[in-house]
């Protein structure tokens, strides 16, 4: 799971990335513009939003998102703990808020609750698919109970298209929420692993179920 933290105080940017790196993989943006650019590319499971920003408000980002029927769940955690400011924020599309200092415990679980709403599933650790099971926390695949050995970022890959079941991910998508912004590889390395899992698949009848849409990307159905 991908969590972008949006913070303009690094300090408490890295406080936060602490506080969930355990359990999540983290990106951070320091001001609205750079976390729209980011967000927008819909590639995080669930984003942390300051509302106080350079460039860009928290409002404007969050509006901007949903207009642009980006639906990642949005966490907002500020120092701005009036009413009309959350009735503002759940207006403007945000799934939850959180009022600053807040307790490392409730931030966690309060991410895994959107995010296990937004792939409606209620079962902690685990997605599944046409009796294909992933356990997120061993990392072990198994299909109608048989363990199904996955390389590498296959298993990503494989979490990533269940946890989208019919819809289009692009090459370029799955590049930055696998291998990151960062990486100085290709995103050719996704043709790669996206071949080496439809072979691994095969053998079990379910490389049918992920379809190659040419030139943009893959889908699980």
């Amino acid at each position: 799971m991908k969590i972008l933290i949006v913070e303009d105080e690094r300090i408490l940017s890295d406080t936060i990335k602490q506080c969930i790196c355990k359990k999540f993989d983290t990106e951070q943006a320091f001001d609205g513009y750079e976390a729209y650019m980011l967000a927008k590319e819909n590639i995080y499971d669930a984003i942390v939003l300051d509302l106080m920003l350079p460039e860009m408000s928290g409002y404007d980002v969050l509006l901007k998102l949903r207009n642009d029927k980006v639906f990642t769940p949005v966490l907002i955690l500020t120092a701005k703990d009036n009413i009309g400011d959350k009735v503002k924020g759940f207006k403007y599309g945000a799934d939850d808020y959180l009022v600053k200092p807040f307790e490392r415990e409730e931030l966690l679980v309060r991410l895994e609750a959107l995010i296990r709403r937004a792939n409606g599933s209620y079962k902690e650790d685990f997605v599944e698919f046409e009796g294909l099971k992933l356990n997120l926390k061993n990392r072990i695949a198994t299909i109608n109970g048989e363990e199904v050995v996955l390389q590498g970022k296959q298993f990503d890959i494989l979490e990533y298209l269940i946890n989208s079941k019919g819809v289009i991910i692009t090459k370029e998508q799955i590049f930055d929420k696998i291998w990151g912004f960062d990486s100085e590889t290709t995103t050719n390395v996704v043709e790669v692993y996206a071949s080496g899992l439809r072979k691994t698949l095969k053998k079990y009848g379910y490389d049918k179920h992920i379809k190659t849409i040419r030139g943009v990307g893959y889908m699980i159905v």
